[in-house]
């Protein structure tokens, strides 16, 4: 029986070791935190499972507000002066892929192939592990002060409708009667039907990892240090706690692929983009259906742990510490868009995050073989994707795993597009 290890128990390591389960492998899961723990990505991420977060984050123009990125720290992109000339040349790259409206369809076609029916998909895994209320579809929304500010972002929605995505266009009173405690100034939104959202990704997370553990995975608290390979094929994953004998393996470690991919050749330009959120627990007001104001550029979603607004884009790296005023402003536009919520809460009333997102500076994830062995298979980079992609990355790295040809085309992913 073959032995993959996936190095991972985020979103996209635990569906992929459910994928390998049911492909047959023997698994054995690798990772330093607890599954859905504070420390990782999918715990506080925006909740969304959006087939529509096709468009990457650099789009024609954005190369003009680069000034403003820096001269900004508490904008909604943000770069540290002091990290700058580390993330230069993936800056740079990042511009570039957003040049023309060309190279966003582009994207969007491939980003589209990932994320069609996730909501769909996603419920089906959560019902298998037994958090089936976990996942919600009723819609997600993006709101905006009038039909102009959603003109405004035209080709933004152009390229969402080339690629399939359908919405519906509600007005002052249809939005109004649909969000009664949504700030009057918002007039307008695009309700797109087929999202969804998740209650608890930290919860849904552990509980795909507990899954795959009472399938027959065993897993192991240790971290990843590098891999023996003989000859072009692996023969052990090393880890800070010995060696793991391995026919295969897979790389889902977010944003500390980077220097695993390293050591097996592959110089690939993974980047942090560092995201927060603000949490009001036992919020009594706010979204029936999630939504995105176009003037705060984060989701607001009420889940399980409380009302949870979740945004902003910081290019600091991995080792400078949380700009915690960066949450805080996610908090205010919070309380603006909802006027009922309370304007006096104390501090402990809200709870901070800071995290990870692994992101390429193409807006495409990483999934693909490695240069020195096709036995290790890389998934990560997946950006602001990271939830919603899970099940179809998985679907992909079981396939590339086994030498089938997957249901996706594999090539806009390729890691090769970076050697």
């Amino acid at each position: 029986m073959t032995h993959s290890v996936v190095i991972g128990a985020g979103i996209v390591g635990a569906c992929t070791a459910l994928a390998l389960l049911r492909e047959g492998h023997r698994v054995t899961i690798l990772e330093p935190g607890p599954p859905g723990g504070e420390q990782a990505a999918s715990y506080g991420n925006g909740c969304w499972l959006s087939p529509m977060s096709v468009i990457p984050p650099a789009v024609p123009g954005t190369w003009k507000k680069v000034p403003g990125f820096l001269a900004d720290p508490l904008g909604p992109l943000a770069i540290r002066w002091s990290y700058l000339p580390k993330a230069l040349p993936w800056l740079v790259r990042y511009l570039a892929a957003g040049w023309t409206e060309g190279r966003v369809l582009r994207t969007a076609q491939a980003l589209r192939a990932l994320l069609v029916d996730a909501p769909a998909l996603h419920a089906e895994l959560a019902t298998a592990a037994g958090v089936g209320g976990l996942i919600e579809r009723r819609g997600l929304m993006y709101v905006y002060p009038d039909r102009a500010a959603f003109e405004a972002e035209a080709m933004a929605w152009r390229v969402r409708a080339a690629v399939g995505i359908r919405w519906l266009e509600l007005g002052p009173e249809d939005l109004h009667q649909r969000e009664p405690a949504l700030d009057r100034r918002y007039g307008f939104a695009a309700l797109v039907e087929e999202g969804g959202h998740c209650r608890d990704p930290g919860a849904y997370v552990a509980a795909l990892v507990g899954l795959a553990e009472a399938e027959g995975a065993r897993r192991i608290q240790a971290a990843a240090k590098g891999f023996r390979v003989e000859a072009g094929r692996l023969q052990a994953v090393l880890t800070d706690a010995g060696e793991i004998v391995a026919d295969r393996a897979v790389i889902a470690a977010g944003a500390h692929s980077r220097p695993l991919a390293g050591t097996l050749g592959d110089a690939l330009p993974l980047e942090s983009e560092r995201g927060y959120h603000a949490m009001i627990p036992g919020a009594a007001t706010g979204p029936r259906t999630p939504l995105m104001p176009s003037d705060g550029k984060m989701s607001i979603t009420m889940t399980d742990r409380g009302l949870r607004c979740a945004g902003q884009v910081e290019i600091a790296g991995l080792e400078a510490a949380p700009n915690w005023q960066r949450a805080a402003i996610l908090r205010d536009h919070l309380l603006r868009s909802f006027p009922e919520l309370p304007r006096d809460l104390p501090a402990e009333a809200v709870k901070f995050w800071m995290g990870h997102r692994p992101s390429m500076p193409d807006g495409l994830p990483c999934i693909g073989a490695a240069r020195a062995t096709n036995d290790v298979i890389y998934a990560f980079g997946h950006g602001h994707v990271g939830l919603v992609a899970g099940p179809r990355t998985a679907q992909m790295v079981a396939a590339l795993l086994i030498g089938r040809a997957p249901e996706i085309d594999p090539a806009p992913y390729s890691p090769g597009r970076f050697r």
